[in-house]
């Protein structure tokens, strides 16, 4: 006996080929009835034999596309309504429930292969399917359908209408679909001039690249700058052009062999360097690509391609790498309009290479790392926004806009936590504006009211002052239980633990400056309940730039104001009136905001063993000491603790060790030892004095490989429940997702406005 079945489906369900995936399944089982995209997920109708549905809900979750994901599936029985067939509806938007937008997708390899066999897609740099493509970044409303998209300007062409309206085709409702004679085209810029046609725009690249030339190339997300990996020339011009001078770059290689080539990579780094999403992923070097390229740290940030055109292009150069870098100037966002990128980059690079479909929404390039066979992400954007973050709790209508380093805001839809893409840090005003521009939109994707916001609660914020400038509800959230809260809501985390929040700086209960904490907490409060000793921050936000600063600051602490006589190599290059003043300051409390912040003590002994005294880009000290690193050991300094953690013992040893002309490397190796059985002591201790087994650990600190590779199997081994950072950056990329979870725990108990 046939019966008709009422499915709805929510997840990762639009723009990901599921309809026609829905379609295919239907058929095969002889089953009749619809399909039909809506804002409130995917809707089904099907009619048939049980056995039939029976099998159609199995591959409906085993065999979905490798984009897509369910997050709930609902079956109803439905009262008996005959079909003939089984169709694909036109979309609805209904209510302001919403389905979730699909990432943008790596070209796939049917893709690949089409664009050497399909005579209208012969080289056709923008070939895409169902399975892949541009999704976030070209995509104005929902649902997710062409005329919603940027695609919208481009009329398909009577084979590509064909296809796409074709259920059995691959590209059946591929909303970006086209081919080289309807799709968007390419412009090379160069010399007063406009090229035009493919094989002519990379005949020229070919000749430039291998020349040393510089180029500002459009990718989905925004404009880059490109130059060969090998060229020290082009890298150091290209750090002129960019106003970068330490930081690293990230470097696209042609293909998985020249990875390895270049860089030691395990089998967890290759699945996620191959995955759809395409991060950058930091990975061990192995061999050198140029100075230029990394400065001086020993691994590379390495990447695959990721659109049509970059196989393309590395067919056509014979390059095995090109740097690949966001394409913007110092600390402003990534440009995406193509007017701007001509006068920015012209005439500082040699060409702009421009293409004549809009980005809508600007993403960089994701970056990770994985440690442990765990991926820790590092920035957050093309590849993983705005897929969101399931929680237990009811979040809709709230709101939070993260804090100033690295911003990322996060809006709440249902029990989805749905965080922005990268953003930036909120020091000027074209990333401010970037973070109105994205906070606009996805208010409107993904149709928020906002009824309460939340926010850091230190006031010199811009997304504080932002916050208490809208007119809502504010709720401000202590910065170091937001990064606990963080890790605990991509785990479902809602009972008491040890949070471990190491970071460089956020603003304390005391006025303080805290980065050192271990906190109990949940999600609805937290004490502090141990912290490193207080050091004066000479300067306030100056001595996150010059990290000889707080070196001086822990001397003085130790030693007083005779620095002189300790004879340490890195006071011989400072300036010894600048160097008076500081210790003045010190000792006359003048613009000396004290600190428990572990990002300054790693600043500290940087700049005593003389490996980054003046840091040129954030958190380029702690970066470098780790980099120091290159031997085994196991020993370390002392320290001692109570309610605070005291490492004047540790900087007495590493002064003795300067003194003895020890070596930075093994230094360097020490610290971050101590580092490892600070944490590990003092959660022990935790453990035993709250009985809770339950450790978090959270903030940028965490970022460093060294020391999450050893406490993590140091505190696993003793039996600890240890949560870390899977889905969101430990930085404050992250916080967001503590501010809003914790933001609802308190509106669930009555405390919030």
């Amino acid at each position: 006996m046939e019966k008709t079945y009422n499915i709805r489906i929510t997840g990762l369900v639009q723009g990901v080929g599921f309809r026609p995936f829905i379609y295919r399944i239907a058929t095969h089982h002889q089953l009749r009835g619809t399909v039909e995209n809506r804002n409130d997920g995917v809707k089904i109708l099907v009619q048939g034999k049980n056995r039939n549905v029976e099998d159609f809900l199995i591959k409906l979750k085993t065999e979905s596309p490798p984009a897509s994901f369910i997050q709930s599936l609902e079956v109803a029985k439905k009262d008996f309504k005959p079909f003939k067939d089984f169709r694909i509806l036109k979309s609805k938007n209904l209510s302001q429930d919403i389905t979730l937008v699909s990432p943008d997708i790596a070209v796939c390899s049917d893709c690949l292969k089409d664009m050497q066999t399909q005579p209208h897609r012969i080289d056709y740099p923008f070939i895409n399917c169902t399975n892949c493509g541009p999704r976030f970044t070209i995509i104005r409303d929902l649902p997710y359908d062409r005329p919603q998209t940027t695609m919208n300007e481009f009329r398909m062409c009577q084979r590509c209408d064909n296809e796409y309206h074709d259920v059995g085709d691959r590209r059946f409702h591929a909303q970006p679909i086209a081919c080289n004679y309807c799709g968007p085209e390419y412009s090379l810029y160069l010399e007063g001039k406009e090229i035009t046609g493919l094989s002519k725009i990379l005949a020229v690249m070919e000749v430039m690249l291998n020349n040393g030339k510089v180029i500002a190339i459009k990718g989905l997300g925004g404009f880059f700058l490109a130059c060969d990996a090998l060229n020290s020339e082009a890298v150091n011009r290209l750090r002129k052009i960019k106003i970068r001078e330490g930081k690293p770059f990230a470097v696209m290689f042609r293909d998985i062999e020249a990875v390895r080539k270049y860089a030691f990579v395990d089998e967890y780094e290759v699945g996620k360097i191959t995955s759809w999403q395409r991060p950058i992923v930091l990975l061990k070097t192995r061999s050198e690509l140029v100075p230029g390229v990394s400065m001086g740290f020993p691994t590379t940030g390495a990447m695959l391609p990721y659109m049509p055109f970059h196989y393309l292009l590395f067919e056509k150069i014979g390059l095995e790498a090109l740097v690949l870098t966001s394409g913007n100037l110092a600390d402003e966002p990534i440009v995406i309009e193509n007017e701007k990128a001509l006068d920015i980059f012209l005439p500082g690079c040699d060409a702009v290479l421009t293409y004549n479909r809009a980005v809508h929404n600007r993403v960089d390039d994701s970056v990770t790392m994985l440690v442990n066979g765990k991926e820790r992400p590092l920035r957050r954007s093309r590849g993983y926004v705005p897929a969101p973050v399931y929680l237990d709790m009811d979040v809709e209508g709230i709101v939070a806009v993260g804090a100033e380093l690295v911003n990322c805001f996060c809006v709440g839809k249902g029990k989805q936590a749905i965080l922005s893409q990268h953003i930036g840090d909120l020091k000027n005003l074209e990333t401010y504006e970037f973070f109105l521009e994205s906070f606009n939109r996805f208010k409107k994707l993904f149709r928020v009211e906002p009824k309460l916001i939340v926010c850091d609660m230190h006031p010199e914020y811009l997304s504080t002052k932002f916050a208490l400038q809208t007119g809502l509800p504010v709720f401000t959230v202590q910065h170091h239980h937001a990064h606990i809260a963080s890790c605990m809501a991509e785990h479902g985390l809602d009972t008491q633990v040890i949070g471990v929040s190491f970071d460089g700086i956020g603003l304390g209960d005391d006025g303080n400056i805290w980065g050192g904490e271990f906190l109990v907490c949940d999600l609805s409060d937290y004490q502090r309940v141990v912290h490193f000793d207080y050091h004066p921050m000479p300067g306030g936000d100056q001595a996150t730039l010059n990290p000889w600063r707080m070196a001086v600051s822990y001397l003085y602490s130790i030693f007083g104001h005779d620095l002189h006589a300790l004879n340490l190599p890195f006071m011989k290059d400072l300036d010894p009136g600048m160097l008076k003043i500081i210790v003045q300051m010190i000792e006359k409390n003048v613009n000396c905001p004290q600190t428990s912040s572990a990002g300054r003590l790693f600043d500290a002994v940087s700049a005593l063993t003389g490996i980054c005294t003046v840091s040129t880009f954030h958190a380029e000290a702690p970066m470098r000491l780790e980099a120091a690193i290159n031997s085994q050991s196991d020993e370390s300094y002392d320290f001692v603790y109570n309610k605070t953690i005291s490492v004047t013992p540790m900087i007495r040893q590493i002064v003795n060790d300067l003194q003895r002309s020890l070596p930075a490397s093994y230094i360097a190796i020490k610290f971050h030892n101590t580092i490892v059985n600070i944490i590990y002591e003092v959660v022990t201790g935790l453990k035993s004095m709250f009985n809770i087994n339950k450790v978090v650990l959270s903030g940028g600190t965490f970022q460093n490989r060294y020391i999450l590779e050893k406490i993590e199997k140091k505190l696993e081994r003793s039996g600890f429940q240890l949560y870390l950072h899977e889905k969101v950056p430990c930085n404050d990329g992250g916080i967001a997702l503590g501010q809003i979870a914790i933001a609802a725990k308190k509106l669930k108990t009555g405390v919030v406005p």
